[in-house]
């Protein structure tokens, strides 16, 4: 993973069960300037039982009258499916994820050579999960939406257990959208501060604005969901990003990075280059003779700044002039 800000756009379902339309969310990723676009993988019957019902953000997106397990059966991917997206986004230049959501689609995404797994937030208290993924030797990428403290804890101790120690913990919310009101950003550092890994904000609200502050304020990782049209029918659409906010949100991210620095405080070229025009030089207030005192009266501050440096201010004052000056010329006793 780059050392940068490393940004998923989560293309997650939004495929609609269709590879063409995976094709185009990959077209999209790839121009928007992410680094990878995740999808995925799961068997319905794995996941989810017959009569579960779905979500309500769910629900208010799709046929109200079809189960969970309805919905997701025509969401898969199949084996193939997954080969052809492997190889489109190795063409489009683009790092292939997926999250898989259970313990047959975890040796598929190893089979295909995935290097990072992503574990969603469903999953943190599922130990054979959590002990397969580990097994895999993999970066770990873990959602934690639903979760406090002690959940978080069992789910590191789970992988670390399994010799998982490369994780990077991904604060979340998984209402979609969410409430600007609940995405509590500040406790991103928190989960970073008590157990000591990287972490990074996985971003369900409308808008751009709170994954760029994530990044502001530290995050590595970046995940937001896109669709190539809001008003599809489809659980995830309407709280996506369409391809022209992602670009504007990568685009935000990328400058965030570049204002960030390294945090030494230092002048830049371009303000060296200022100082004489914005910083001032110490000056006589009105004409002073040879062997008169210099006063807070008889001195002023003024630019250019080519001169004497104010600072020496308490320096000056109560010295006897070595020559005539005049009004507005420039201090120099050395």
């Amino acid at each position: 993973m780059r050392d940068s800000v490393f940004i998923i756009a989560e293309a997650g379902v939004n495929h609609n069960g269709n590879i063409e339309i995976a094709k185009k969310l990959v077209d999209a990723a790839s121009i928007s300037g992410v680094d990878a676009i995740k999808f995925q993988s799961f068997n319905a019957e794995n996941l989810v039982t017959k009569e579960a019902e779905q979500a309500e953000y769910q629900s208010e997106n799709m046929n109200k009258n079809m189960s969970q397990f309805e919905m997701l059966k025509a969401l898969e991917l199949s084996y193939n499916e997954h080969l052809e997206l492997l190889k489109y986004c190795k063409e489009k230049g683009i790092m292939f994820l997926s999250s898989a959501f259970d313990l047959e689609n975890i040796d598929l995404l190893n089979k295909l050579g995935i290097n990072i797994f992503k574990v969603p937030s469903g999953e943190v208290e599922n130990v054979p999960y959590l002990r397969k993924i580990a097994s895999t030797g993999k970066q770990i990428i873990l959602s934690t939406g639903m979760c406090n403290l002690h959940d978080i804890e069992f789910a590191l101790g789970i992988l670390r257990e399994e010799g998982a120690l490369d994780v990077i913990v991904l604060h979340c919310n998984t209402d979609y959208p969410t409430k600007m009101q609940e995405v509590n950003l500040k406790a991103m550092n928190t989960i970073g501060k008590t157990f000591g890994v990287k972490v990074g904000y996985s971003d369900h609200t409308q808008g751009i604005e709170v994954a760029i502050a994530a990044v502001a304020l530290g995050a590595k990782v970046i995940e937001k969901h896109f669709t190539l049209d809001k008003t599809m029918e489809g659980p995830d659409h309407k709280a996506s990003l369409e391809p022209g906010d992602l670009k504007a949100m990568v685009i935000a991210i990328r400058n965030i990075e570049k204002a960030l620095g390294d945090g030494i405080k230092k002048l830049t070229p371009s303000e060296k280059k200022n100082m004489k025009v914005a910083r001032k030089s110490l000056m006589c207030n009105k004409d002073i003779k040879i062997g008169e005192m210099f006063t807070a009266e008889n001195l002023i501050a003024k630019r250019p700044g080519t001169g004497l440096s104010p600072k020496h201010w308490d320096d000056i004052v109560g010295k006897k002039a070595n020559k005539n000056y005049s009004k507005d010329e420039m201090i120099n006793l050395w």
